[in-house]
């Protein structure tokens, strides 16, 4: 994969970067994005297709970025079709940062040391190239406001960019619940940007842990049926018992309860 156009995860976190701020939008779900992004740009390379609700590697070989080369070698060592959601919701700890850096070294941001409250170090990031991120903007603008179908790469990016939360930031207040609106209508329009949006939702949703406590009910319901099966064949003699001597029995327990 050449350089000469910029990958989904790229993309993705120019959209997320405030150039008031130097920070990032929504960023306890971008992590999630970037590496919903990623499996939309390895299918896009034709090295990974879906396969239900799964992603299996259909294409090993590397595509030439390190970043999606290290996902794409992770997929490859699973062995089978996983899971989207869990793929998505599995430890993803610093893939932000490590897109920040590489957008640092590509040249597309500049990071800005600092400090908040005159002690603690921060970093900020500008983009270097304001047109580069105008020209993403634009395309989700086109694709919103002329109802025309975008291209799948526009239309993963738009489906990624809801599944995140970066609807308001991109289009803020109520002047912008339509753009909002249409923006998660986009989500139809790639198949393979739907599946991971929908998995980044889901994660956040926390649907993806649900097999797991269903699991664990079932294998907490026998041991705590038993008991009630042992109360009931208990109490279930007492049913036979004569009319007075259930009257006798009722006395005890209530004598007892004294």
């Amino acid at each position: 994969m050449g350089r000469s156009r910029r990958t989904i995860p790229e993309e993705l976190l120019l959209l997320a970067l405030d150039p008031a701020t130097g920070t990032t939008a929504q960023p306890q779900s971008l992590d999630l994005g970037l590496a919903g992004a990623q499996l939309v740009e390895l299918a896009l390379a034709g090295r990974i297709a879906p396969d239900g609700d799964r992603i299996a590697v259909v294409l090993p070989r590397p595509t030439g970025d390190p970043t999606l080369d290290s996902a794409l070698e992770l997929l490859r060592r699973r062995g089978s079709p996983v899971r989207a959601v869990h793929w998505i919701g599995g430890p993803r700890l610093g893939l932000r940062q490590t897109y920040l850096t590489h957008l640092e070294r590509c040249g597309m941001v500049h990071a800005v040391s600092g400090q908040m409250c005159g002690v603690l170090p921060t970093t900020r990031y500008q983009a270097t190239e304001t047109a580069i991120s105008r020209e993403i903007r634009a395309r989700l603008d086109t694709a919103i406001r002329t109802g025309v179908p975008p291209d799948p790469r526009t239309a993963a990016l738009a489906a990624l960019a809801h599944a995140v939360g970066l609807g308001k930031h991109l289009y803020p207040g109520n002047e912008g619940r339509s753009c909002r609106s249409r923006l998660r209508d986009l989500i139809r329009h790639d198949p393979m940007g739907g599946l991971v949006a929908h998995a980044v939702m889901d994660v956040q949703n926390g649907v993806g842990a649900q097999p797991r406590r269903a699991q664990a009910s079932a294998a907490s319901g026998p041991s705590s049926g038993r008991p009630a099966a042992r109360a009931t064949a208990s109490a279930g003699p007492a049913r036979h018992l004569p009319e007075q001597s259930r009257h006798m029995a009722g006395g005890m327990v209530r004598a007892g309860a004294r």
